[in-house]
Order: C-alpha cells, then sequence, then structure tokens
C-alpha cells in the first residue's frame, strides 16, 4: 500500500528531461504533469464538479484568504471539508492566501510575528500567521496545504528580495511545527524574486526538510517570460528530485509547455475562465476571440479537433451570439473548451515525455500555435 503523499518519478523524457510522475494523495492519485483548474471560493466559476470530471479535471485548487473570510474555515468544517462542502471528491490544493494578503499592498503590515490586514470585503481587521493559516487549511480539509510565505513584488531590490525569502523558511519551520493533520501534505514555496542566487538559496534551504512537495512563488507577477524561465531553470538542478513541483499561478499554453520542460511537474491559472468570460478561447490554432464579427456565420466548433462538450455540440456562430447577449451559457461553454484544452495539453504533454519526444512535440506545438500573447 502506497504512503498518503508518495511521488512516484515514473519517467525522465531523454530528449528534454522532462519529468512524468504520479503523485497519491487521500483523494485520488494525480498524473504529472498536471494542470489544476482554479476554485477560489470552493467553485471553479460557472463550471460543476460532474463537468470537471468530465474534462479530465485531477486536482482543483481552492484559496484560504477568501474561505477565511467568506463563508469561514469553521462553516466548512461543519459541512465535513471542502471535499464534502463542494461536493468535490478528488484531491484539492489550498493556497495559503498569502499572496493575496501581500497584493493588499496599504491595506496590510507585515511582521516576523505575521501579517496584520484589512479584508477586501467589509474592511475588517485580520490577522494571518504562519500557525494562524495552518490552522485554517486544516479545517479546510485539503489534500496539499502551501505554507504562508512572503511574495516580493516585481521589481523589487536585492535586500528586499533577501528578507522576504529568508522570512519564507522561517515561516516553513513554523508550518512545520504547527501542522497536526498525517492526511494532509505540507508543501514550502521557493522564493527569492528574480535573484537566481537567492533562489537557489531558498530551494536548498528548504530541500533540507523532509517535505512532500515544493511551490514555486513569486513568478508570473509581471516580469517578463524570459526572466521566469531563467530562474526555473536555475531551480530545475537544486529542487530535490524525488518531491513534486509546483510552478504557482501559471497556466497559459506556452508556459505548461516551457515549466514542464524546465522540470514542473504541477500548474495551477485563473487565466483559462478568466479569458473564457470575455470570450476569448485556446485552439490548435492559438488564441481565437470568439465575440469578434468575423465569427457570426461560422457554423464549425471552436476547435475541430477538441472533445469537449461545446465543441461537440455548438458552432462558433451560436458561441457568439450567447456572448453578445450576455447569456452566461456562453460563458459556460468558452470555460469548459478553455479547461479541457489545458487537461488535454497535459494529456499529449504526459505522452510525450513518455514517448521521450517533448522536444519534438513543443516545436510541433509553436509551428502550430505560434509563440504569441496568450
Amino acid at each position: 500500500m502506497s504512503k498518503p503523499f508518495e511521488f512516484e518519478l515514473l519517467h525522465i523524457c531523454k530528449q528534454t528531461g522532462a519529468r512524468r510522475g504520479r503523485l497519491h494523495t487521500p483523494h485520488g492519485v494525480i498524473e504529472t504533469p498536471v494542470y489544476m483548474p482554479v476554485g477560489t471560493q470552493a467553485s471553479v466559476k460557472t463550471v460543476s464538479p460532474e463537468e470537471l470530471k468530465a474534462l479530465n479535471a485531477q486536482i482543483i485548487l481552492s484559496n484560504t484568504y477568501h474561505l477565511h473570510l467568506r463563508p469561514g474555515e469553521e462553516l466548512i468544517s461543519e459541512a465535513g471539508d471542502l471535499h464534502g462542502f463542494m461536493n468535490w471528491d478528488r484531491p484539492i490544493l489550498t493556497d495559503s492566501g498569502g499572496f493575496q494578503v501581500f497584493s493588499l499592498a496599504s491595506l496590510r503590515k507585515i511582521t516576523e510575528e505575521g501579517v496584520t490586514f484589512n479584508s477586501h470585503l467589509d474592511g475588517s481587521r485580520q490577522f494571518f500567521s504562519p500557525e494562524v493559516v495552518m490552522g485554517i487549511e486544516e479545517k479546510l480539509g485539503s489534500d496539499i496545504a502551501m505554507q504562508l510565505d512572503v511574495c516580493s513584488a516585481y521589481p523589487c531590490d536585492y535586500d528586499t528580495a533577501a528578507k522576504a525569502m529568508k522570512r519564507t523558511v522561517r515561516w516553513l519551520e513554523r508550518c512545520m511545527d504547527a501542522k497536526t493533520r498525517d492526511d494532509q501534505a505540507l508543501f514550502g514555496i521557493v522564493q527569492g524574486a528574480f535573484y537566481r542566487d537567492l533562489r537557489v538559496e531558498c530551494a536548498k534551504q528548504m530541500a533540507s526538510y523532509d517535505l512532500p512537495g515544493f511551490g514555486i512563488g513569486g513568478l508570473s507577477v509581471g516580469e517578463p517570460k524570459e526572466i521566469m524561465y531563467d530562474i526555473l531553470e536555475a531551480l530545475n538542478p537544486v529542487m530535490p528530485q524525488e518531491k513534486p513541483r509546483y510552478l504557482m499561478g501559471v497556466g497559459s499554453p506556452d508556459c505548461l509547455i516551457e515549466g514542464v520542460l524546465r522540470g514542473v511537474d504541477m500548474f495551477d491559472c485563473v487565466l483559462a475562465t478568466r479569458v473564457a468570460r470575455n470570450g476569448t478561447v485556446f485552439t490548435r490554432d492559438g488564441r481565437l476571440v470568439i465575440r469578434n464579427a468575423s465569427h457570426a456565420r461560422e457554423f464549425t466548433p471552436m476547435d475541430e479537433t477538441c472533445d469537449c462538450y461545446a465543441c461537440k455540440n455548438f458552432t462558433r456562430a451560436y458561441i457568439r451570439h450567447l456572448i453578445k447577449a450576455d447569456e452566461i451559457f456562453g460563458l459556460r461553454l468558452c470555460s469548459l473548451h478553455n479547461l479541457r484544452f489545458l487537461t488535454k495539453l497535459m494529456e499529449d504533454i504526459r505522452s510525450a515525455i513518455e514517448q521521450d519526444a517533448l522536444r519534438d512535440f513543443s516545436e510541433e506545438f509553436y509551428a502550430r500555435h505560434g509563440r504569441g500573447n496568450w
């Protein structure tokens, strides 16, 4: 019988060194590399749990900050944790809320003890410490809980980044001391902003802790993608090979491919559903703005190669009509399609790794899709 959070490294791509793995959790096995749809407030916007399963979502992400403020971890615990509350019987990862808290800027104050901040909902005074956050996440009952970390802004000076990184490591130790549930995995978060030496130092320090996995935080916060890729290349050889790596908040198709090429196993991002609500979808030929007038009389699927519910049943013309008429069904169809596009992309990436052909796959993908703005 496998351990609750055993990670199996199944194959290394001979072309690229990309990783194919399998992560065991109390609520199921996750095949990696994996994209995780984001259900910030215990719901992936406009998409039901049954629909998520149909598009092969293996694990979803929820947010500690938002769920603490509304409806509160006590109520969710009464419902039988997040799984029972939202009727999702597959794995769940909860972000610590650190990024949300630190993005409040003028509404928060950071000390060694923790972060004091004002709720964006009602202005009420709140306090997050490593111990408080672990208590919330344990009541939420996620399979994977992220530590409270300090996320540096882009750009920031070296001293600011170094202080944030060192505090993140100290806060990880406090999270480890506060953790009481054996059925919940705690992931540390590698910080260090955009300085390679700080990132490597942080990764090496965290590697000394016997954790089930590690996040890479503080990227995709406004920096050029080349900087993010450079940091990932620096981290790849120093992060523990036998543990899963999670690149936080990254999920455009090109970044998924580039992240996997640099040793990443797990991804999440709101991009897929956010752009869908603006009438934009991912297709085999690149990004498509379905609300554009050019699609008014196109009686073909959004993507003829896609097996999602939207593409199998509806045309571009119909979906454009729904978007223009502000019909929620149109946003749902676009969201279903984008989520399936990303889960199918990860299925294809896993297959390419197994065949030692991820470099070939990526070149073919870019030849068709281009490297433009996703």
